[in-house]
């Protein structure tokens, strides 16, 4: 039995545009939907889509919240149970539909693991693909390259935004546009100073703006946290955001008589209706995912929203009347607030991307048509981390491990401690897998006995079994995130990684010698944060012993001069950690292959350079530089394979400082190119004048220090190696006139202010009118008799 569009789509703007779906779906079956929230395209585009494909469709929202909501509403206005005609699917709650299925676009993306081809669903709508979220994106690329292998498959994308066009040439498909009904918006300015700091004051001064109103509020703020800090000030305003029950978030949702005040995350921005909303308090700050690269950490940081997500805020308080919109920071903040959204896949941990792509059989996402691609720095991390645990092999195709933890729900990691500690870690892995905070284990205890949590620690058993039985929050967060076992070290922690945190000073956790951490970020703050590298969010308490037995013990000696002298240290240690070091006597050969190593980690500032030792590696680096291989940078080169002899006469006890560099650079000269080593960069100018200036390559250009009458009649400046010679041209008494390699120029130009300045201050000089013609001399002029 179809849907009745006529009663579903009532009074919803996009019922006077569904109607030419069926005809822009015949051409390619995909089709971009772009209707502005509150339009009801997520309400009724699912029906008009099962409806024309005659089959059981799918409907991805990015949220759980969202999947709720609509799925209860669509079966509400059809009339049926939900369940029945029209269900749902997020983690931890399945109610499947016969016509229609809601569902968080990771649910789907597991479902393509099991079952590439989605057999018998005959459509997939994509919603709020304007938000960017790495899932969805992934999602729409996996299903637009399975319809090419099934034509019956109906792809529609569905986008709040403007940018339907990106998503159109991305499906080659055609965009159906629905008009807004907007009512009048008036929109204030209220700016703050805290906002930019995240100050209590200024969530004080939200507060303060959303009371005395006679309508219905939105508060937007960027997190859990912030919406507390409001609720302080309005105890009766309630909060919205993804982490509450299903029944507290139905309260915000849910139609009401009086006014109330509401206080959400993004969640409200555009894939739910908070009925009766009149006034909207827009903070003005987003909550995104930020990966710092030379950490390999990824965490939640507060920026300024994009503008496309500040019109999205607003056009919430004009969807059933004329309303009112306050932004709590200037117009010109807005002005240079980003367009529009960054795309996660630009900012975001790839693990769990990278592993997906691994087992859909397109590594790297290479050949699937991605809105916009992964950065090769975050995709080579995510598939060392893979490459570690064994999920990909390292051609980047995924192992039969790496299809179980893919089926899991769960990042790899997590599933990777599930899998080794068994269904008795399935209360931690749930912890660790939704917002862990504080201290794991009192974490756990709150959450135990809670229905939500049960339920998920329930569904986590069923999916494993066997294992070691461990079921220490320590050893668990250490098996799914071995890099960040981390030691005390003064009043930071040093992570195995090599990444130094810092623990806040109201951490139930403060005093632990040892931690296994969960989360790590280095979201906005203090200058405290700052200066130890990140903050631990979330971690457990772990022993030495259980550190050494997941991280491993690494044992190495290493060489340090001190005094001028080799001495050899054992050390041992776990990741970064250093545990013990031990003096140790070294053998001639080893001190020698240690102190190899303590260079390339120190660099070769530990040596003393002679003038002419140094004269010769600045000319190899200006080469490296210009001309690239089979030129050496000496700063890069191995020392093991040029610095040898060195090394053994200092690892035999001769002085450091006493070390002649020039003949182990000599080493380095690749040949037989070092035959033009004087021609490419020469030691030596030959000035019209006849004599021979030393040309310097201290900063990695040729240079000349010369008197300006040694180059009378010098119309152009050498070059070597494509670099032309730069002048400092002097006085007879030294001192600097100019700097210049355009000799030409300077004659032609600045010569004759340099020559009224000087001829009468070193009248025994020559200063020519014509230095074009002018005898070059390092002499004073010849008396006249």
């Amino acid at each position: 039995m179809s849907f009745d569009l006529a009663r579903i789509g009532a009074g919803l703007p996009v019922a006077e545009t569904i109607d030419q779906l069926p005809a822009l779906l015949a051409r390619t079956n995909r089709a971009v939907i772009q209707a502005p929230p509150g339009t009801g395209k997520t309400t009724l585009v699912p029906p008009a889509l099962a409806n024309h494909t005659q089959g059981k469709i799918l409907v991805t929202a990015p949220r759980r919240v969202a999947v709720r909501a609509a799925a209860r509403r669509l079966a509400h206005l059809d009339g049926s149970e939900l369940g029945d005609r029209v269900g749902f699917s997020v983690r931890g709650e399945h109610h499947p539909g016969s016509l229609v299925e809601f569902m968080t676009p990771g649910v789907l993306l597991r479902r393509l693991m099991s079952d590439p081809e989605l057999s018998g669903i005959r459509a997939v709508a994509v919603d709020e693909v304007h938000e960017r979220q790495l899932d969805s994106d992934l999602v729409l690329g996996m299903l637009l390259e399975l319809s090419e292998l099934r034509d019956d498959l109906a792809v529609v994308a569905m986008s709040a935004t403007v940018d339907a066009e990106k998503f159109s040439g991305l499906m080659d498909a055609p965009v159906l546009e629905t008009a807004a009904v907007t009512y009048p918006l008036s929109t204030q300015y209220a700016p703050h100073p805290g906002r930019a700091a995240g100050t209590r004051e200024f969530y004080d001064h939200l507060a303060q703006l959303a009371q005395g109103h006679a309508d219905s509020v939105l508060v937007f703020v960027p997190g859990v946290h912030e919406i507390e800090q409001v609720r302080a000030r309005i105890p009766d305003a309630l909060p919205l955001h993804g982490s509450l029950s299903s029944a507290d978030q139905d309260r915000a949702l849910a139609p009401s008589d009086t006014p109330r005040i509401i206080v959400a995350t993004s969640i409200a921005e555009s894939s739910l209706t908070v009925p009766g909303v009149r006034v909207v308090i827009d903070s003005g700050l987003s909550r995104v995912p930020r990966r710092d690269a030379a950490r390999r950490m990824t965490g939640l940081v507060t920026v300024s929203a994009a503008q496309s997500t500040a019109d999205q805020r607003a056009g919430r308080a004009g969807r059933e009347g004329p309303g009112t919109v306050i932004r709590a920071y200037s117009h010109s903040d807005y002005q240079h607030f980003s367009p529009h959204i960054t795309p996660e896949i630009a900012t975001s941990d790839l693990t769990q991307a990278a592993l997906t792509l691994a087992v859909w059989g397109t590594p790297r996402g290479v050949g699937l048509p991605l809105a916009d691609a992964p950065p090769s720095p975050a995709f080579d991390a995510a598939e060392d981390v893979l490459r570690t645990i064994g999920a990909i092999a390292a051609d980047g195709t995924a192992t039969g491990l790496g299809r179980r933890l893919a089926a899991l729900p769960v990042d790899p990691r997590l599933g990777r401690a599930l899998l080794t500690a068994g269904p008795a870690s399935a209360e931690v892995v749930a912890v660790l897998a939704d917002a862990p905070r504080g201290d794991i284990s009192a974490q756990l205890r709150t959450l135990r006995g809670q229905r939500p949590f049960d339920r998920e620690v329930a569904r986590l058993r069923r999916l494993t079994s066997g294992g070691s039985g461990v079921t220490d929050p320590g050893i668990i967060t250490a098996l799914a995130f071995p890099d960040q076992v981390a030691r005390r070290v003064g009043s930071d922690y040093l992570l195995a990684s090599g990444t130094r945190a810092y623990l806040p000073p109201d951490s139930a956790l403060q005093g632990a010698e040892w931690l296994a951490i969960a989360e790590v970020t280095r979201a906005a703050g203090s200058s405290r944060e700052g200066r130890a590298g990140a903050t631990i969010r979330a971690a457990a308490r772990l022993s030495e012993q259980q550190a050494r037995d997941i991280v491993g013990l690494t044992e190495e000696v290493t060489a340090t001069v001190e005094g001028g002298r080799v001495r050899g240290r054992k050390l041992s240690r776990l990741g970064a950690i250093t545990v013990s070091s031990t003096p140790v006597a070294l053998p001639p050969e080893k001190a020698a292959e240690a102190l190899a190593a303590t260079v390339s980690e120190r660099g070769l500032e530990m040596f003393h350079f002679s003038d002419k030792a140094q004269h010769l590696r600045d000319r190899l680096e200006f080469l490296h530089e210009q001309r690239g291989a089979p030129w050496p940078d000496p700063g890069h080169a191995d020392p093991a394979m040029w610095l040898m002899p060195e090394l053994t006469a200092v690892a035999n006890g001769a002085q450091l400082s006493k070390v002649d560099m020039y003949p182990a650079l000599q080493r380095l000269l690749p040949w037989p190119e070092a035959g033009r080593l004087d021609e490419l960069a020469p030691t030596h100018f030959l000035a019209p004048s006849g004599h021979r200036h030393r040309i310097s390559y201290d900063t990695h250009r040729p240079v000349v220090r010369v008197k300006l009458q040694e180059c009378f009649g010098l119309a152009a400046s050498p070059e070597y190696s494509g670099v032309r010679l730069l002048f400092h041209l002097l006085s007879p008494a030294g001192r600097p006139l100019a700097v210049t390699d355009d000799l030409a120029s300077f004659w032609s130009g600045p010569y004759s202010q340099v020559r009224a300045e000087m001829r009468g201050r070193y009248p025994k000089h020559p200063w020519p009118e014509d230095p074009w013609t002018a005898p070059a001399t390092a002499r004073v002029k010849k008396r006249k008799d």
